[in-house]
Parts: C-alpha cells; sequence; structure tokens
C-alpha cells in the first residue's frame, strides 16, 4: 500500500462520521452566542374599559475565551382607555398609560477559573411612574459559584458602584457610592422544569433598591419554553404618595438560544 493511500484510508473512515452529526449541534458547539433569548407577554380586554399590557425582555450571552459579555432588556407597558360621563350628559373617551418602564444592562466578566471572575456592569432604568423616574449604576465586583450540583446553582457577585438618580418630586439629580450585590439560583425540577430566582441590591446613603425576580420556565422543546414570573421592586426612601414596593405578575412565551 502506497504512503497516499495509507494517509487516505483513516480520513475515509472519520470523514462519514464527522458528516452524520446534525448540523444544529455543530453550531452549538462552535457559536459564542448563548442565553434565555427573547420573552414576550402581551394582555388585552375589550368591553366597557379597553385595556392593553405589553411585556418583554431579551437576555443575550457572548462568550470569547476568558471573557463573558452579557446584555439584558425589559420593557413594560400598559394603557387603560374608558368612557366618562360628565355632569350635562356627554361622553368622552379617555385614555391614559399606567405603566410605562424600560430598563437595559450590560456586563463583562473576565473568567479566573472555574466559577470565579471579576465583573463590570452598567444598568440604566426609566420608570414614568416612580419616584426615581431615572436611575443608572455603573459597579465592578467579584463573582463566584456558592452552591453547585447536578439539580442547583447558586452565583453571587458583589463590589462597589457608583449610582446616579432623578428625583422627580423635587427636580433634583443625585450621585452617590453604592454597595451592589447580585445573586443568581437556579433549581432543576426536572429535565424540562426550572425555578430560577435573581436578586439585585443596591444600597446608597439616601436609598436602597432591590429586585428580585421569581420564575417557573417548562421547555416545550429545544427552543421554546413557558414561563411564569413574579417580580418584586423596591425603594427605601419614596415620595410620601408613592408605595415603596411594586410587584408585577407574567406570563410569557420563551424563545432560548441553544
Amino acid at each position: 500500500m502506497s504512503l497516499r493511500v495509507s494517509l487516505l484510508f483513516p480520513l475515509l473512515l472519520v470523514a462519514p462520521a464527522a458528516f452524520a452529526q446534525d448540523p444544529a449541534e455543530l453550531a452549538a458547539m462552535t457559536s459564542p452566542w448563548s442565553g434565555s433569548g427573547g420573552e414576550l407577554g402581551f394582555a388585552s380586554a375589550r368591553g366597557n374599559s379597553n385595556t392593553e399590557s405589553f411585556n418583554g425582555r431579551l437576555g443575550l450571552r457572548y462568550t470569547d475565551d476568558d471573557w463573558v459579555h452579557s446584555m439584558d432588556l425589559f420593557g413594560l407597558r400598559s394603557r387603560s382607555e374608558s368612557i366618562q360621563t360628565s355632569d350635562d350628559g356627554s361622553t368622552s373617551k379617555v385614555t391614559s398609560t399606567t405603566a410605562n418602564r424600560y430598563t437595559g444592562s450590560a456586563g463583562s466578566a473576565l473568567q479566573l477559573g472555574e466559577h470565579r471572575q471579576i465583573t463590570a456592569t452598567l444598568r440604566f432604568e426609566r420608570d414614568d411612574f416612580a419616584t426615581y423616574d431615572r436611575q443608572s449604576s455603573f459597579g465592578l465586583g467579584y463573582g463566584t459559584r456558592l452552591w453547585d450540583t447536578d439539580r442547583f446553582s447558586l452565583d453571587a457577585q458583589i463590589g462597589p458602584g457608583v449610582r446616579r438618580t432623578h428625583d422627580v418630586e423635587n427636580d433634583e439629580t443625585r450621585t452617590g457610592l453604592i454597595g451592589r450585590g447580585f445573586f443568581d439560583m437556579k433549581y432543576s425540577l426536572s429535565p424540562n422544569t426550572d425555578l430560577i430566582n435573581t436578586l439585585l441590591v443596591e444600597s446608597g446613603s439616601y436609598n436602597t433598591f432591590a429586585q428580585n425576580d421569581f420564575g417557573l420556565s417548562v421547555s416545550m422543546n429545544e427552543h421554546l419554553a413557558l414561563k411564569a414570573a413574579w417580580q418584586a421592586r423596591h425603594n427605601s426612601d419614596v415620595a410620601e404618595d408613592k408605595q415603596k414596593t411594586d410587584t408585577l405578575t407574567t406570563m410569557n412565551v420563551v424563545y432560548k438560544f441553544k
């Protein structure tokens, strides 16, 4: 057997096995993108009063060697429309916005080893119905995995940062140092059902902001899932006519990247 034939023979044996792999599996092995993908929820009511509510989220992760970059966008908007009767008996249609909130965050993490990293995070929020209608923060931190089993994981990030807020009640903008903590928990109830909880805390001299997101996700296939979620947001210093805690319950369809 010639040298050329002896070199080609093993390649001919390996080639069919390589081409037999699912193209989707090959793409997943090489793609640097991951994340929860997109979430979308919509509710509409019609009758004596008309209401519409929309919420959506986009979460992405990009891995580049020892760096992991992430982005998260969220939007919530609700509107109501009703018929009001005046003293003279005439009627008019009144439309009002009852919720209008947008948040965005981006971060980068330098991996120091398995489940250990140095993080940098930037977050911005706009809420037309809150005491602080605009909040932005930047934080540096150290992240590690506190608990790791086949079904349960708990990650934590903690570090200092700086925050800038606008108080709509007195039209005052303030900047101050904060301590930032982020905790991410995941528990697998079954191969297609997960419990997820994240907690973000930003505490400064004039306000402590905390947001907890709890969700139950049930996968229907490789890319689609249904997610029921409950969110609680708390600000320690608010105007007298404002509630310190807001809650939001959603049922969304989720598209997941693989």
